[in-house]
């Protein structure tokens, strides 16, 4: 995968990979609004149940970033949806796996805030969905590659 970073930011194309992870960015701010809105309102409930708030947080926000990065930031390739669905989950799970084992730590272990347990896991959760979104749950096919390649060497300067 970093060789496929590195390619992309030498292809001449870094102000479209820029570009595309800003869009990545808006959309994982909504993720983060309803997955943050859902956990607290959870602990408001009853601070017991922050993980409880975090699991459906998690189930809401990712179905709204397929649907935003789908059809925003990546462009989804045709006819494959459910199987992109698929891997935009699996993706997710492994960032809310880590997310989960850090605010464990940081909560459990550490003794900090239950308030800023989620937030702070976002440092570690962000990069690592953006390229498992971009470079396997919407990676391209070689052909629609190439007209991807084509479309933004001439669309840079509209970034």
């Amino acid at each position: 995968m970093l060789k496929k970073i590195k390619a992309s930011l030498k292809s001449g194309n870094t102000a479209a990979f820029i570009g595309q992870f800003i869009k990545f960015g808006l959309v994982g701010l909504s993720n983060t609004i309803i997955s943050t809105a859902i956990t607290y309102v959870f602990l408001f409930i009853d601070d017991t149940l922050l993980y409880t708030g975090y699991v459906v947080g998690f189930v809401v926000s990712v179905l709204n970033a397929y649907l935003w990065n789908s059809r925003y930031v990546f462009e989804n390739v045709q006819g494959k949806k459910w199987k992109a669905v698929l891997k935009v989950y699996v993706s997710y799970g492994l960032s809310f796996l880590l997310g989960f084992l850090f605010m464990y730590i940081f909560v459990d272990i550490a003794g900090q805030s239950k308030w800023l347990a989620q937030p702070a896991s976002l440092c570690f959760t962000i990069p690592l969905n953006f390229f498992m979104n971009k470079y396997w749950a919407f990676k391209k096919s070689k052909k629609e590659e190439g007209t991807s390649n084509e479309k933004n060497i001439n669309s840079d300067s509209d970034v």
